[in-house]
């Protein structure tokens, strides 16, 4: 790619207990973004997870890109950004996915899709995830997914 591209994907997870109530509200209150790590070089994703299980304390981690859920095409001075979905993941109903989103340089994005599972055999409860990426595109400073976005996508539906 020409021009400098981040990507920053905060994974949370949570079963039927962190459904409601206060559990749901700390959920919710969780942060959309984070501080980016300094002592990475190259192109990377920054992963953070936050599990129910792990009391949704933070957890990051840096991966490759083609590891990453999110098609990222740069063609005539932009970014196509479309985070990819498996079609066997528990996507709850939705009409329809977005268009891909495309970015000028020196914006970014965030972009919101939940998901439900249950076990094989419908033994354990649901659980549910909700994927944020945020993607830049260009230079960008370490606190840049802190603030708010150019552009949201929110793709998150209803999880029952």
């Amino acid at each position: 790619m020409k021009h400098l591209v981040t990507v920053q994907w905060v994974h949370t997870a949570w079963t039927k207990a962190s459904r409601g109530g206060e559990a749901a509200a700390r959920r919710h209150a969780l942060p959309e973004g984070f501080t980016l790590p300094g002592d990475i070089d190259g192109p990377f994703t920054h992963c953070v997870r936050m599990d129910e299980w792990r009391d949704f304390v933070p957890e990051a981690s840096a991966r490759a890109f083609r590891d990453t859920p999110v098609r990222l095409l740069e063609r005539d001075g932009r970014l196509t950004v479309l985070p990819r979905v498996d079609p066997l993941h528990g996507v709850p109903p939705r009409r329809r996915r977005p268009p891909a989103v495309r970015l000028a340089p020196g914006e970014w994005l965030r972009w919101r899709l939940n998901h439900r599972f249950s076990s094989a055999l419908g033994i354990r409860g649901w659980t549910y995830w909700l994927d944020t990426f945020n993607i830049a595109y260009g230079p960008v400073g370490p606190e840049v997914f802190l603030g708010e976005p150019v552009r949201l996508v929110d793709e998150t539906g209803p999880v029952r």
